[in-house]
């Protein structure tokens, strides 16, 4: 009798395939050398070979906080794919609990296993001791697993806050960058300086400290003149950031002033030789808090004074003096005499009119504007789809950017890292490519050209990855690729003309706009960042001269730039 292939009724070769089929997901942030990238995949290459699994994808996020799933753009795709049924898979292979996720809320760890679950696929845990098979003892293990991964961050987030305020009381520099006219000096054990750090870098041994060291002479002078301007002369922020810009003066950030930054100097009382620490905090990821005044960690004498003590506190007490809190009672009861007054609302409105506080304050008391006007029974006109999608377009520019970093590693050999925002690369620490979504507005006519306009943030370097979406802003239409030198603005506005004006690039798909990337950065290698700012005469220290602002001394109640 000759050999015969026995199939069972009802047997699909795909199907079969796809069974064995597997996607790892990796994760990795700050922590033990044994959770790195490589070593995850070798653990899960074992598991897979052990269990007759082949792996045929790979979701990865790399140097991502596991407290939330925002900001996570691998474990994002990998939910999308499981639930939108592309895929190619029906095991999902992870390290172990705390790869997953140290989600604070474990029901939220399990509510993204179970979206898997739900749609046929698996998650199993490599390197546990149990099997997630359903069982009563695998749940108790399971949970408890996922308790322990949480309250590690816990505990750690407490300790390295308590480490933090013991080096801040001493005098050294914890935390965020430094303001205007002041550089970190990284000192050794026994404070002998070693080197001073540029914006990004970090100090690379416990050991090392970080010391707060003036900036060059001009920029003394402009930080003295800012509060002269504001005590003697009683000038407002716009009139003190005006003369700045006139002048050719940037700020520390290479841009132009603002009139936000202005109080920001103004209440820095690193100018007055101390260091504070501990003035906000975001514990585990939560939402920013202002702490209170007796919370704050403040270093004396860690550096020295560059404005007086008397006229700094001459400064504190006009800023307190406007500041006017007002009930919230009351700042909804004005924003309903002023609708009735105006017939409508929007935010120049509010901003624009005597008595009412400004949109940002009524965002930090209500939560939006719509929230607000909800609550004086007022409805906008104004189209809020594109607000509501808005969390839903930062993760697809993150995946691009995540994308993106992968193929310039693989291609070319470029260590791309992802900005904390997640929307850009930086190389080298020099941003090369920042991805924006352009929303299509409105035609205000048969005859008008199509019109999209997307947020630039400050973004004033590197190339421009723009992501036009289609007439009803629900899919990417096209991309669009601008040149690093563009003029400055707040918003990119694109139609065809701005296109051909700007020489732009116009592509159809992801993956062409991903090759002219990498060709235009194979060509320079490394894309020069550029400054907003117009080109004046510069310092030693790299910074625009002080032309007449801090150079000589203003009459009170001259606007005019000082020259």
């Amino acid at each position: 009798m000759g050999n015969w292939l026995v199939v069972p009724k009802g047997t699909s070769l795909a199907r079969r395939t796809r069974a064995r089929g597997a996607a790892q997901y990796v994760r990795m942030s700050r922590e033990l050398q044994r959770y790195s990238i490589a070593n995850q995949i070798a653990a899960i290459a074992a598991y897979a070979e052990t269990n007759t699994l082949t792996i045929v994808r790979t979701y990865r996020d790399e140097g991502r906080s596991g407290l939330r799933i925002k900001g996570r753009p691998g474990l994002i795709e990998l939910i999308e794919d499981v639930q939108s049924g592309r895929a190619d898979f029906y095991h999902i292979l992870v390290y172990d609990v705390s790869r997953w996720g140290r989600f604070q809320d474990v029901d939220e760890s399990a509510y993204y296993e179970f979206l898997c679950k739900r749609n046929g696929v698996q998650v199993e845990y490599c390197a546990e001791i149990f099997k997630n098979d359903g069982t009563f003892v695998s749940g108790i293990a399971k949970s408890l697993k996922r308790g322990m991964a949480a309250e590690w961050s816990r505990e750690l987030s407490v300790k390295v806050h308590a480490g933090h305020c013991r080096v801040a009381s001493l005098g050294y520099r914890v935390g965020a960058p430094v303001g205007y006219g002041l550089r970190r000096l990284m000192v050794d054990e026994s404070e002998h300086p070693k080197a001073l750090l540029a914006k990004g870098q970090f100090k690379a041994l416990q050991s090392d400290r970080v010391r707060l060291q003036h900036g060059s002479a001009e920029e003394a002078a402009v930080i003295r003149e800012i509060f002269d301007q504001f005590v003697n002369c009683r000038q407002s922020y716009s009139d003190i950031s005006r003369q700045l810009n006139d002048a050719g003066i940037a700020n520390h950030n290479g841009r132009p002033w603002t009139d936000g930054m202005i109080p920001t100097i103004l209440g820095n009382e690193n100018y007055i030789g101390k260091t504070v620490y501990n003035r906000t905090s975001r514990r585990l990821g939560q939402k920013l808090v202002k702490n209170p005044d007796n919370a704050w960690v403040r270093g004396a004498a860690a550096i020295e004074p560059i404005v007086d003590q008397g006229i700094f506190a001459r400064a504190q007490k006009l800023l307190a003096e406007r500041r006017v809190e007002i009930p919230e009672e009351e700042m909804l009861l004005r924003l309903r005499l002023t609708l009735r007054r105006r017939g409508k609302l929007n935010s120049h409105i509010i901003n624009t009119t005597l008595g009412l506080n400004h949109v940002s304050s009524y965002v930090k008391h209500f939560g939006s504007l719509r929230k607000a006007y909800a609550l004086i029974g007022y409805v906008s006109p104004r189209d809020c789809d594109w607000i509501d999608t808005r969390d839903f377009w930062a993760a697809e520019q993150s995946r691009h950017a995540t994308e993106l970093a992968a193929s310039l590693r693989t291609e070319l050999g470029l260590q791309a890292d992802l900005v904390p925002d997640g929307i850009g690369l930086d190389v080298g620490g020099a941003r090369v490519v920042s991805f924006l979504v352009a929303r299509r507005l409105a035609h205000r006519g048969k005859d008008h050209a199509a019109q999209w306009k997307a947020y630039r943030r400050q973004i004033s370097s590197g190339l421009l990855a723009v992501m036009r979406l289609d007439a009803a802003n629900r899919e990417i239409e096209d991309y669009v690729l601008l040149p690093a030198p563009l003029r400055s603005g707040r918003y990119v506005w694109l139609s065809s003309d701005s296109l051909r004006r700007r020489q732009g690039a116009l592509y159809e798909e992801k993956g062409a706009l991903f090759g002219a990337i990498k060709a235009t950065l194979a060509k320079t290698n490394r894309a020069a960042p550029t400054s907003s700012v117009p080109s004046k005469e510069r310092s030693k220290s790299g910074r625009p001269k002080a032309k007449g602002f801090g150079g000589r001394r203003s009459r009170c109640g001259d606007t005019k730039p000082l020259r």
